[in-house]
């Protein structure tokens, strides 16, 4: 690659990654672990339209995963819990 190339942003661009996600009882989760020095810890995002306004909830976990795949999967599974135990109350 030249030096031109590298100043002005050619070249070979970075790869987007799309976080998983999935509905589930009407809420959006968005599965968004977080790098730690042991791995990923657990995390997702929550969301519901509730009377037209997108209400939002940030889950952040101890628990710490290897991959980046597994934890994304468990984030999934454990918001999914947190909506069943619960509902729209955690949103306030």
């Amino acid at each position: 690659m030249s030096i031109l190339s590298r100043l002005f942003g050619g070249g070979t661009k970075p790869e987007t990654r799309v976080e998983p996600s999935e509905t589930y009882k009407e809420f959006r989760i968005i599965a968004a672990p977080q790098s730690d020095a042991d791995g990923y810890r657990v995390g997702a995002r929550i969301e519901k339209d509730v009377d037209g306004e997108v209400r939002v909830h940030h889950l952040l976990r101890a628990d710490t995963l290897r991959s980046l795949e597994n934890a994304e999967a468990f984030s999934i599974r454990k918001a999914k819990q947190v909506i069943d135990e619960q509902g729209e109350r955690i949103f306030g």
